[in-house]
């Protein structure tokens, strides 16, 4: 009896192992058929800005190339607004497939979540999507009108003589237009007034038109206006200064302690399959890699390129995200 009950059990255990094998030989096929037919149609690529930011042009020349690297249409949408929330809102709604994409700078991931309550955040980041893969990054750059000063020193002079009196264009509040400018005010110990845009290039264009003083931004998109004298680049955001433009000073020889950069990436939901997910990930670093696109749009940008696989880019943002997390919370910033 106890024979019979025996050999019975067995046989459970292997019809159980058998059909789990079989289930397992289904994912692992499903998952590599996946990566082998993505994209099978066009490519919806969401992007955080308006038109003629530095990451919707970024967005754009990558796109451009997976379009030719996957002979299906890569197609870019722009929808600026509500601190970049608002595009995650429209790829939250699409499918897990990976054919809707998010394009960003990074401080959705770094910064942004760091502002909020707990709970309060329109879009829960690290939890609804994943870093899929980098473009470049910049230190920030302080830009002013021609009218407002003509180094840092003055600027903060200005502001500290009269608080409040200048004002500052962001690409919404808690985008890295908005922290970046936070953190110069909570270290230099200075007030200025925020004024909100639906993206960095609306901001610049009013900078230059004399409507703001201030904007804090990866200065990429902005080097021809200060090549022409329309705007002042006061200094660099980084702990050293660039080696394109050597005569720029950095904020902290002025401000110690100041260290602020945009980069710029892009992110799925966090279902997505993760065979399409290294998928992208790889022909987004094959495109940064290449030389011509090298010359052609981070050099003159006066950006450096993100490498990395999956892990790696996610590694990079989590530890930003760590920096910032700190930052916040010793200077008190939030978003009110």
């Amino acid at each position: 009896m106890r024979a019979t009950q025996a050999r019975q059990h067995m046989r459970e255990v292997m019809k159980t192992s058998f059909g789990s094998a079989i289930l397992l030989g289904l994912a692992v096929a499903t998952t590599g058929a996946q990566a082998q037919t993505f994209p099978n149609r066009t490519v919806n690529v969401v992007v955080t800005s308006a038109a003629g930011a530095a990451t919707d042009v970024l967005t754009r020349a990558v796109s451009q190339r997976l379009t030719q690297k996957w002979g299906q249409n890569v197609v870019v949408e722009n929808r600026g607004g509500g601190g970049h929330y608002l595009a995650a809102g429209v790829v939250m709604n699409a499918g897990l497939d990976g054919h809707t994409l998010l394009s960003s700078e990074t401080g959705l991931w770094s910064s942004q979540p760091h502002l909020y309550a707990k709970g309060k955040a329109p879009v829960d980041i690290h939890n609804d999507f994943v870093p899929v893969a980098g473009y470049a990054s910049i230190p920030v750059g302080v830009l002013v009108h021609p009218s407002v000063a003509k180094s840092l020193p003055e600027l903060l002079a200005r502001a500290r003589e009269k608080p409040g009196s200048l004002n500052f264009g962001t690409a919404g509040p808690g985008t890295a237009l908005h922290t970046a400018a936070l953190l110069l005010q909570s270290l230099a110990g200075i007030k200025l007034t925020a004024v909100h845009y639906r993206g960095a290039a609306p901001a610049l264009n009013d900078l230059i038109a004399g409507h703001i003083n201030v904007v804090i931004m990866g200065p990429s998109v902005a080097l021809p206006a200060v090549r022409a004298g329309k705007v002042n680049l006061l200094a660099f955001g980084g702990l050293k200064r660039v080696a394109q433009m050597p005569e720029v000073p950095t904020v902290a020889e002025t401000v110690p302690g100041y260290d602020a950069s945009v980069s710029f990436g892009m992110f799925a939901l966090a279902r997505t399959p993760r065979s399409v997910l290294a998928k992208v990930n790889a022909d987004v670093q094959d495109v940064i890699k290449e030389p011509e696109f090298h010359k052609k749009f981070l050099e003159p940008m006066v950006v450096q390129p993100i490498p990395g696989s999956l892990e790696g880019f996610a590694e990079y943002l989590n530890k930003d995200s760590a920096k910032w997390a700190r930052v916040i919370k010793e200077a008190n910033l939030k978003i009110d």
